[in-house]
């Protein structure tokens, strides 16, 4: 970019702190953090500073944009619009379509993303929506292991090597693990004896902010893992009855990932994705999944279904609690035809409705 583009966009950008001045946006997209009776607020107080039409999104990463349009008299003109951090460099706008959200709101939000070089893809609206839904099981079975016998540094290794950029709690130390917190000991449900992010947090290890996470970040940035934290998680696990044992790298991978994939299977059984290649195109730009595999749902063909409904089967045997290890109805059809997710998907895939989850206006 030259110096003259520089300038030219800089100059575009305006401030200012109050409504009024959003009077006359043809687009509002709301980014604070993730509080819905803030999110209403602002919503209601936006309905009432902008000119009917004007399109107001939020950036949430897995609130319900129902319940924020419900705050305003313009419903149809509510969306997702779902950034992924660092939004200057990560490509996927993950598009949230609310039950009310028109045609034309949807276009232009599409349209939006497109010219300021995103990847959009369209959601519906479901707690997590695409990305951060399949994600949790990922970072469940992380804490898991942990308490089971397996270090930090040991399960974020199996992550990186497989190419993903950091491993589950790197990304933690990364986003900052008193996210959510204070919240957390504001309702009593902090406990520290038992938690390891809890304990981690009541030690003033906050994560890279502040140097000092699961890892130390001598220079800021560099990760090495802390003594102070494995002795915790040794600690914490005994608190918690855990006999712990060691993993092979076999085991965390499969437990990382699989999960991961097979909750992929259920994003496409409940309508919430459009396509396989929506939740990859998610993942490769949105979490910096290895590109070259094709992402989860292409990877899941390439090792085999019946593979991951097996292995996935047995993890369930062994912890009946973890209702995640439960194969997905969708993997289990595809297993039952013999037939990868890209072909069974071209025949059957419009047998599983893409709509939103209650009746539009």
């Amino acid at each position: 970019k030259t110096q003259a583009f520089v300038d030219r966009s800089l100059s575009l950008i305006s401030t200012a702190v109050d409504y009024s001045a959003l009077k006359n946006c043809d687009l509002v997209i709301e980014a604070v953090f993730e509080d819905m009776q803030l999110k209403k607020e602002i919503f209601e107080k936006l309905d009432a500073a902008c000119k009917p039409g004007c399109i107001l999104a939020s950036n949430t990463s897995y609130l319900s944009i129902d319940e924020m349009a419900a705050a305003t008299k313009r419903p149809e003109k509510v969306m997702g619009m779902h950034f992924f951090s660092p939004a200057n460099v990560m490509k996927l706008l993950e598009n949230i379509q609310g039950a009310k959200t028109d045609n034309v709101t949807l276009v232009t939000c599409t349209s939006i993303g497109t010219r300021i070089g995103k990847w959009p893809v369209l959601s519906q609206n479901m707690n997590g929506f695409i990305g951060n839904r399949m994600l949790t099981f990922y970072s469940t079975e992380a804490g898991s292991m942990a308490m089971e016998g397996a270090m930090p540094a040991q399960i974020d290794k199996v992550a990186t090597d497989f190419g993903m950029p950091m491993g589950p709690f790197a990304m933690s130390d990364l986003v900052g693990l008193d996210v959510g917190f204070q919240a957390r000991k504001r309702k009593g449900l902090s406990d520290p004896k038992m938690n390891l992010k809890d304990a981690l947090c009541e030690s003033g290890r906050l994560g890279m902010k502040n140097g000092k996470g699961y890892y130390d970040y001598k220079d800021g940035r560099t990760r090495v893992p802390s003594k102070l934290v494995d002795d915790l998680v040794v600690e914490i696990s005994a608190n918690n009855g855990y006999k712990r044992r060691s993993f092979t790298d076999q085991e965390i991978f499969e437990r990382l990932f699989y999960p991961l994939i097979n909750e992929g299977f259920k994003v496409l059984e409940d309508g919430v994705a459009r396509q396989p290649s929506d939740i990859d195109v998610t993942y490769c730009h949105g979490y910096n999944w290895p590109r070259v595999t094709g992402g989860p749902m292409h990877y899941a063909d390439v090792i085999g279904l019946k593979k991951i409904a097996d292995i996935l089967t047995k993890y369930a045997s062994t912890y009946p609690k973890a209702h995640y290890f439960a194969p997905a109805s969708l993997l289990k059809e595809c297993v039952a035809s013999n037939s990868s997710l890209s072909k069974f998907w071209a025949k059957n895939g419009n047998n599983y409705k893409f709509v939103p989850k209650t009746p539009r206006l």
